[in-house]
């Protein structure tokens, strides 16, 4: 039985503006540890030109995701979660559990970088800790953000307001010194790359762009926002605008005031520049702290809302809160766990790497989520945002997935592989969620493009011939054993409805049919039958078997083949002759399944025997000769036999008529043998050479009126003791050739 999702009720009135709760964590987490600690090696390398570069290739993969995810942000009613939120409401609950882990787990190990970020700085500047362990130092700032962030959220963001402040003084500070010691000499000395051995572009790319991957800080608040949707895209694009131009403005003051080896040399190469040092100490300090507490704070949320969407059930320990604002205090828990493991295993240069990895990932999905809301034009998708469309969607997922395999093809594939894992745990589990996704919109897009197409195709070739079968059953779908053949003609080829025809007062049945509809449903779901339910209401079986033979099916999918069962009742046999030939002179094939006891224990299990087509000529042959090979498609059938038989009156006619049925299997490309047989009593023939078949297929014509009962008896003369037999009328659009 699938499982079901569950949401909790929302949280406690959120908290935060957009300044407070976008634009700083956003800015801070910018403007963090690699800025002060990696963007002068990353300039040192690549040169002025190719730094500008990596920082401009950076900013606008995260500038169209930031479009993306402001679009989607304008399109729901935001809770908590952020990147795992919105994609699990566009592109599914799978990719919301793929995402939401790997997102997840990729701020709880930038936690890590940042606070490694701040020991580094820490040894740098006080020489009196230089002996001291670093990851000692580490773990004892990993435990006083831990602190800081349990206590809650509203504490933590107004601690941001003065690192923010101390941010701004590192920066002046910086900056007045590089100028004053700029030279353009200097500039033009370092503008083109000098790559160590083993280093490249995009190796310099991967260190750097955990720099900018702060923009999902302000989303991550998104349940404690006061208004998501319209302080998600003002926030995270002003704090864009702004870092960007100060990265732009630091690389250009690096390369005028630094040589190129203290930048290749020198870690702390801001701080030596800057005019007060002890500013940037402080600014290193505040910056890497304030990243790591917006990890620390946003990795734990995400962590919750996954847990309550009942996606994992061991992950439902984390669904809870504490205190008035629901604090996820055991995620937070956790979050300090996996960072302190990566502080023991990990440095700075290898971690950056692997988060680059986790966030480019998460970008291409959150912008494959806008990509598909825009193109599937669903009536849902009406974004406040109004900067994001389908192609700025589809250039920043594909330069996420460019950007990956650029700079580690082998982590790229194992980070794509790892998510395909993810996401099929997920679907094999049959989660049911309880919000809409774009995925049904996806589909409906596609049919109804491929359905438009088929439109267009005014000449219908036989060789695009497909069998789309309507099935009828006048007393409710208790002939499993008629289904069952439906899907056997189908599975893989064409399409299955199962319909049925309620009598009565039409006004009167409304609900009737509507129960009936959802019994046939549940029927199909149980039998696990690839079909669709159809139900109409009429005042007696054959008006409304004629209207449903008419109206079932949209354009090109309207059903061309209508299955029935052999009828046992005396009473119904005018009826029956009566909506064969209707079905005829509609153009329609028929398919009669006939089976001698309807009591058998499984109707899946396939009799032993041949498939014997007698065959009687083109009006009918063709299409008999068809079922008869699409049969053995199944599994099931697979290796039973096609017999094609036919019966002549005398001696003289076996080699022609052997040559012609083998002639008609070699053009056709259908396997079997052909067999001829000699006899004036075909009746007798028939009962003879298929008594061990596993189903014996037989051309008809419908009876004239007022011979229904003379048609019924002569078939059942032919078919006898025949366990299953299926009669065949053709409408002849089908050609063995095609």
């Amino acid at each position: 039985m699938a499982a079901k999702s569950k949401n909790m009720a929302d949280a406690p009135a959120p908290r935060f503006g957009a300044f407070g709760g976008v634009f700083t964590p956003c800015t801070l987490t910018i403007l963090g540890v690699i800025m002060f600690l990696r963007l002068g090696q990353v300039v040192g390398q690549a040169g002025l030109l190719r730094a500008l570069a990596i920082i401009l290739l950076a900013n606008v993969i995260t500038l169209l995701t930031s479009l993306s995810l402001s679009a989607i942000a304008t399109n729901t009613k935001m809770r908590g979660g952020g990147a795992y939120f919105l994609i699990s409401r566009s592109l599914g609950v799978e990719f919301g559990a793929a995402i939401g882990i790997v997102f997840y787990l990729a701020q709880a190990i930038a936690v890590a970088m940042y606070v490694i970020g701040f020991t580094e700085a820490f040894r740098a500047t006080f020489a009196m800790f230089g002996e001291m362990s670093p990851i000692l130092i580490a773990s004892t700032v990993n435990l006083i953000v831990f602190i800081c962030v349990f206590i809650g959220a509203g504490w933590t963001i107004k601690i941001q307001y003065g690192i923010l402040a101390v941010l701004v003084a590192a920066l002046a500070s910086f900056f007045l010194g590089a100028f004053g010691s700029a030279s353009p000499s200097q500039l033009g000395a370092n503008l083109q790359a000098s790559y160590p051995e083993g280093v490249g572009f995009f190796t310099a790319f991967a260190l750097f762009f955990p720099a900018v991957t702060g923009i999902m800080a302000g989303a991550n608040m998104s349940g404690d926002l006061k208004d998501p949707g319209r302080m998600i895209p003002v926030g995270t694009l002003s704090a864009i605008g702004v870092t960007t131009v100060v990265y732009i403005l630091m690389a250009v003051a690096l390369c005028a005031a630094c040589s190129r080896g203290e930048l290749l040399d020198d870690k702390q190469i801001v701080m030596h520049t800057a005019w007060a040092p002890s500013a940037i100490a402080a600014g290193i300090f505040a910056a890497t702290l304030s990243s790591a507490l917006s990890s620390m704070m946003g990795a734990p949320r995400i962590l919750q809302a996954l847990s309550r969407d009942n996606i994992f059930k061991t992950l439902n320990v984390f669904r809870g809160g504490s205190g008035r604002h629901a604090e996820p205090r055991r995620a937070i828990l956790v979050t300090f766990v996996i960072a302190q493991t990566c502080i023991l295993l990990g440095d700075l240069d290898t971690i950056a790497p692997l988060i680059t990895m986790a966030f480019l990932i998460t970008y291409g999905i959150l912008n494959l989520a806008t990509y598909t809301e825009s193109i599937t034009h669903n009536p849902s998708y009406r974004p406040r945002f109004r900067w994001s469309h389908w192609s700025t969607a589809l250039l920043g997922g594909v330069c996420c997935l460019v950007v990956m395999c650029l700079i580690a093809p082998v982590w790229a594939v194992v980070s794509i592989v790892g998510m395909g894992i993810i996401y099929r745990l997920v679907r094999v589990r049959e989660i049911t969620a309880r919000w809409g996704d774009v995925r049904t919109g996806t589909l409906f897009e596609r049919a109804r493009r491929s359905l438009l197409a088929l439109e267009e195709e005014t000449e219908r070739h036989p060789k695009n011939w497909r069998p789309v079968i309507l099935a009828l059953s006048g007393a409710g779908w208790q002939r499993t054993r008629l289904a069952v053949f439906g899907h056997w003609l189908t599975a893989g080829h064409g399409v299955l409805t199962l319909g049925q025809v309620i009598t009565g007062d039409v006004e009167d049945i409304v609900e009737r049919r509507m129960a009936q509809k959802r019994l046939i449903g549940k029927f199909i779901r149980e039998e696990r039958l690839q079909a669709f339910p159809a139900v109409v209401a009429a005042s007696d079986q054959t008006e409304g078997m004629e209207a449903l033979v008419q109206s079932q099916g949209l354009g090109v999918l309207k059903p061309n083949t209508i299955l029935v069962g052999w009828p046992s009742d005396p009473d119904r046999f005018q009826a029956f002759g009566t909506l064969l030939r209707v079905v005829s002179e509609l153009k329609r094939s028929l398919v009669i399944i006939r089976n001698a006891d309807e009591s058998d224990d499984d109707p899946w299990d396939v009799p032993d025997g041949t498939i014997d087509v007698w065959w009687r000529g083109k009006d009918n042959g063709p299409l008999m000769l068809l079922l008869a090979h699409l049969l053995t498609t199944n599994h099931a059938w697979r290796e039973r036999k096609i017999r094609l038989l036919r019966i002549v009156p005398s001696d003289a006619a076996i080699e022609e008529t052997t040559n012609h049925l083998d002639n008609l299997l070699e053009t056709s490309r259908i396997e079997g043998v052909s067999v001829v047989l000699v006899s004036d009593d075909p009746k007798g023939v028939i009962q003879r050479v298929s008594s061990g078949a596993a189903v014996a297929i037989l051309g008809f014509e419908p009876p004239n009126e007022g011979n229904e009962e003379d048609f019924i008896n002569a078939m059942n003369a032919f078919a006898g003791d025949l366990q299953r037999v299926i009669f065949v009328k053709s409408a002849g659009e089908v050609e063995l050739e095609s």
